[in-house]
């Protein structure tokens, strides 16, 4: 539960580094833009929020509604100088952490925000990870494939299928980051075109 805790601090601070928000559209941002969690509960969020306030990493504003029917005020989060610090280097942390099927998610939404060296040892050291897992997973069912039943087989080959999928994925990845940083132009890879 750790890791995801963490994680979930590194995407607070990663949406609110991009600029300030109320809890709601933080939730709303976590969930459905940055896809980084199916859902998360205000009851998993707000205290995310206030330790990062009480760590000094936030502030809170309050924010008046205006109109006819002024809004009762809403709290606002931002990230103080100790969070621009903090979260800075997060993102330039690329160890073991940042590979973790946890994390990797949340680190890989803000590539945008990490240089590009960093980027690249992130994808590699995940694509070493998951070449281990899938090392692994083919030496058991070749040990072990006369004892599994067909169900069993069917889901150890999807595992495999989808460690397969993962590892070409990244090798695309590593290769137009490393020709994006060739190109004289590391921040911006072409992660989206083709």
């Amino acid at each position: 539960m750790a890791k995801r805790s963490a994680a979930l601090e590194l995407a607070i601070l990663g949406v609110l580094a991009e600029t300030p928000q109320h809890g709601y559209e933080l939730r709303k941002r976590l969930i459905s833009v940055l896809g980084l969690f199916s859902t998360i509960s205000y009851g998993a969020l707000y205290p995310a929020l206030k330790s990062l306030v009480e760590r000094g990493l936030l502030v809170e504003q309050d924010e008046v509604g205006t109109g006819k029917y002024p809004k009762r005020a809403r709290i606002t989060y931002a990230l103080t100088e100790a969070g621009t610090a903090h979260f800075n280097a997060m993102v330039a942390d690329s160890g073991p952490g940042a590979w973790d099927d946890d994390t990797f998610a949340v680190r890989m939404s803000l590539f945008g925000q990490t240089d590009v060296s960093t980027r690249i040892h992130i994808l590699q050291g995940r694509r070493s990870r998951v070449e281990d897992r899938l090392a692994n997973l083919q030496t058991n069912l070749s040990k072990g494939r006369e004892r599994l039943d067909s169900y069993t087989l069917e889901l150890q080959q999807h595992g495999l299928d989808a460690l397969e999928r993962e590892v070409r994925w990244l090798n695309e990845l590593i290769s137009r980051e490393q020709g994006a940083a060739g190109s004289g132009n590391p921040q911006t890879s072409q992660v989206n075109k083709k």
